[in-house]
């Protein structure tokens, strides 16, 4: 969507006071632990663009909250698995011996929008180091929530940042995404148990002892393709808030039983 087109469907320009109201209209307080996944976009048209809404989204967590956002580098992966777009096999040597290393404070995310790299820029912020599969976060347990995420193979496992999000019973907001886009999911797959669970061969160029080294590894096969299907299930039974965040059609939830849900209707659903 062009700037123009959200110009066309912005009635009047949204502003931070407009967003923070929404935001508590949705049911965020201050000193909640929140991931957010975003689309600029679907807000409509706001005074300030990314800088506003997640000035605003601090402004409601407060001094004692904390803001997680996803920052993910799937740019950083074997090209032999790329399908978005595909790229040609005498590539692939070319760029697993020329890829940059990941880098926290410098390595741009992709398909994450624009709030999600806004904010892994501003100060303060603080990046997970797994090259594929990073968060960034601030506030209060921005340092539990991201440390030690080092693990190639557990991306979002239990040790990762929605592993530590679950651990501290925080909350989910899809601002103006769907349930696709929810990664607390996949830490229900690492949980969950289903015949066709297997691994892929994966790879990423990062540092080892300092060094820039592309690194081979297998990792947990993810899908997403049933994830809205799964979100629908569990409003059915459980519900969840849903609201307005400017024009975005936003959800808000705690994750602990989001993730309890997927993991036993992962188990008995998935073949």
């Amino acid at each position: 969507m062009t700037e123009q087109n959200v110009v066309d469907i912005t009635p009047v320009p949204i502003t931070i006071k407009r967003i923070v109201d929404d935001l508590h209209q949705l049911g965020l307080e201050a000193g909640q632990t929140v991931l957010v996944h975003s689309s600029m976009s679907k807000i409509g048209w706001v005074s300030g663009g990314a800088q506003a809404v997640i000035m605003a989204l601090m402004e409601v967590l407060g001094d004692d909250g904390t803001l997680m956002m996803p920052t993910h580098t799937s740019q950083n992966t074997d090209p032999a698995n790329w399908s978005a777009p595909p790229v040609p096999q005498s590539w692939w040597q070319v760029i697993r011996e020329n890829r940059p290393a990941y880098d926290p404070s410098l390595t741009p995310t992709r398909e994450m929008g624009v709030i999600s790299e806004t904010f892994r820029k501003m100060t303060g912020v603080k990046r997970s180091n797994h090259p594929i599969g990073s968060f960034a976060a601030i506030g209060k347990h921005a340092d539990f929530l991201i440390e030690n995420h080092d693990s190639l193979e557990q991306m979002f496992g239990d040790a990762s940042p929605i592993g530590k999000l679950y651990d501290c019973d925080g909350h989910i907001l899809l601002l103006g995404v769907s349930h696709s886009n929810n990664t607390s999911l996949h830490l229900a797959e690492y949980r969950a148990n289903f015949p066709s669970k297997s691994n892929i061969k994966e790879g990423v160029a990062m540092l080892v002892d300092g060094q820039r080294q592309w690194v081979d590894f297998e990792m947990l096969s993810l899908e997403t393709d049933d994830f809205d299907t799964i979100g629908s299930a569990y409003h059915a039974q459980h519900g969840y808030t849903s609201g307005k965040v400017g024009l975005a059609d936003s959800l808000f939830m705690r994750q602990r039983p989001i993730v309890d849900f997927a993991t036993k209707w992962m188990t008995t659903n998935r073949t």
